[in-house]
């Protein structure tokens, strides 16, 4: 099953993050120097993209499967109140969740019907939890696992344990779509802010040549103009971690 922590990118994935990272470190480097053997020599960083960019898509899925397994222990939480097991409660909420997201990739859709396999095999429910807990990397699975299996040996109120553990995790995915959207405007003046320098030194290129020839075609420069970069740079990233919010 998938292990939410990892993600392999496939050769053709890391060609197209490292072409198209490259096309546009070429451009910045153009923009910042006027010399295409420099910006050539920048390129090769693009080579850092693809592992950029699996953190992000390790990210997104997480996201994705904290909403679904709350959907998930809706579900869960509807078929146990009508009085059957847990075991025969996973089983029967599979259609409810194939409604929801019809998807075939959906990874909840894909972690429900590995558990009614594993349980038709007579794999102890807790353990199949955990297991998925452990692969998720998600605190709210993993603290539920723990409760249910304590809940479920200990003859708990499995019903109150899912409605509560389900109610935390709408509760802090609703908190964190608030601040999404609260952060919206400012990460698209962030977006836009990251674009000024670039467009500065172009429109200086192209109506004050002569003013700021120099800084191209001179030692100091070159100097200067890779300080600017590395600042702009640095700026880059102090923003975008700055907006990056988690609950």
């Amino acid at each position: 099953m998938i292990d939410y922590n990892q993600y392999i990118m496939s050769v053709r994935e890391k060609i197209f993050y490292v072409i198209t990272a490259a096309i546009v470190i070429f451009v910045i480097g153009l923009i910042f120097y006027r010399n295409c053997l420099i910006a050539l020599l920048l390129c090769p960083l693009a080579l850092f993209y693809p592992e950029i960019k699996r953190k992000e898509i390790i990210k997104r899925r997480k996201a994705e499967l904290s909403i679904q397994f709350k959907d998930m222990l809706y579900s869960l939480s509807s078929s146990l109140s009508a009085g059957k097991s847990v075991e025969l409660a996973i089983k029967d909420i599979v259609n409810d969740l194939e409604i929801i997201y019809p998807e075939a990739d959906a990874y909840i859709n894909q972690e429900i019907k590995w558990m009614i396999r594993n349980l038709e095999m007579n794999q102890p429910i807790e353990l199949l939890f955990h297991d998925f807990a452990q692969r998720s990397g998600i605190d709210d699975i993993y603290n539920f696992s723990e409760v249910f299996s304590v809940a479920n040996r200990a003859g708990g109120n499995l019903i109150e344990v899912i409605k509560n553990t389900s109610s935390i995790i709408n509760d802090k995915i609703e908190i964190q779509q608030e601040i999404d959207i609260m952060l919206a405007e400012k990460k698209f003046e962030q977006r836009i802010l990251n674009i000024i320098p670039i467009l500065i030194i172009l429109l200086l290129s192209i109506y004050a040549e002569d003013y700021i020839k120099p800084v191209f075609y001179t030692l100091p420069g070159r100097i200067v103009m890779t300080i600017c970069l590395l600042l702009f740079i640095a700026a880059f990233l102090i923003s975008k971690k700055i907006s990056d919010i988690r609950v």
